[in-house]
């Protein structure tokens, strides 16, 4: 970065939507209470979005979780031949653990979906502050445990499987795998968009992209500190995937990272972790972008690169030959 401010690394179509943004002046959500939050990322979540793909199969499901509570999750899934079982991707969406919703996840899942051939499965976890640390991290595995169970009621194939996220749902898959491994529930591929990793905010790209760009700081600690039950929570792995004991024998791992995101220096951490432990890793960072790019793909060709390289990394785990129309 040698000199140069944080904002010249931008690409003119990334700085015209933080333009757009500034205009708009929306309160930050650290300003605002969680609910109000919630409804604003849910208003706003379809802005950017591309076209929303058409698929041949679309339902709407309830996963049972530990406690008894019916966690609401959507199945996706392309047209393909009737002989076909398709192998199932299940995926958990970002929003700090306090926002976000199947709903503002459902385009990026029904494009996933579209473009690698496999079915998906997105799920409301519960959220903060009404539910703390660890009700989403015990949610995301209990409906992974599901869905290896219950695939085949779906018409799903569970010995092929995989778990995907972005940000804080990165954060849950990651930990998925993980406990997946350690479960011996074989796992085909970890699909991490930039996902939180660390305990603590304290990597130089928490510093140079305190603010401005898109993900704030003060957000960021306004959602863990709704999260968290106390400061010890945070050096829990399951949290904070980077204090894992160890990642031996995980599944095989695809990140996309964001270049100008206060994650991206802990998601390269958890990259270079999981390769020192002998996992195979692809790791994409793509430049002059910011946190949740992969959701304004109607103004970022980035967001749609990101999709077909996601789409691609899938269909090479699960050995799925597709043709499809990539950027």
């Amino acid at each position: 970065m040698a000199g140069r401010p944080a904002e010249a690394l931008l690409t003119p179509a990334m700085r015209d939507v933080l333009s757009r943004m500034a205009r708009a002046n929306r309160p930050p959500f650290h300003t605002i209470t969680p609910a109000e939050a919630k409804a604003a990322y849910e208003a706003g979540a379809g802005v950017l979005e591309i076209p929303k793909p058409a698929l041949q199969r679309v339902q709407e499901l309830h996963i049972p979780a530990r406690d008894g509570y019916a966690l609401p999750a959507r199945l996706y899934a392309p047209l393909m031949p009737s002989t076909e079982v398709l192998p199932v991707l299940m995926y958990f969406h970002g929003g700090g653990f306090n926002i976000g919703s199947v709903a503002t996840h459902d385009v990026l899942c029904r494009q996933l979906s579209h473009l690698s051939g496999c079915a998906v499965v997105s799920v409301d976890y519960r959220l903060a502050p009404e539910h703390k640390f660890p009700v989403a991290a015990n949610d995301a595995w209990d409906a992974l445990q599901w869905l290896a169970a219950h695939a085949a009621s779906l018409g799903l194939d569970g010995t092929r499987l995989a778990v995907g996220g972005d940000s804080a749902g990165g954060t849950l898959a990651a930990m998925c795998a993980i406990l997946a491994r350690d479960a011996g529930l074989p796992l085909a591929l970890q699909l991490l968009f930039y996902p939180g990793c660390a305990a603590h905010q304290d990597t130089a790209s928490h510093q140079t992209f305190a603010k401005g760009f898109v993900l704030e700081e003060a957000d960021i600690t306004w959602f863990f500190n709704h999260y968290v039950r106390s400061p010890a929570d945070r050096d829990d792995w399951r949290f904070a995937p980077l204090n894992t004991p160890d990642v031996d024998g995980v599944a095989p791992a695809w990140l996309g990272l964001a270049e100008c995101d206060p994650l991206v220096d802990e998601g390269v951490m958890y990259a270079d972790k999981l390769r020192m432990a002998g996992v195979p890793v692809d790791l994409e960072i793509y430049r002059g972008v910011t946190h949740e790019f992969i959701k304004m793909g109607r103004i970022i060709p980035e967001a749609r690169q990101a999709h077909a390289d996601a789409a691609r990394a899938l269909r090479q785990a699960f050995n799925l030959n597709l043709s499809t129309t990539e950027p």
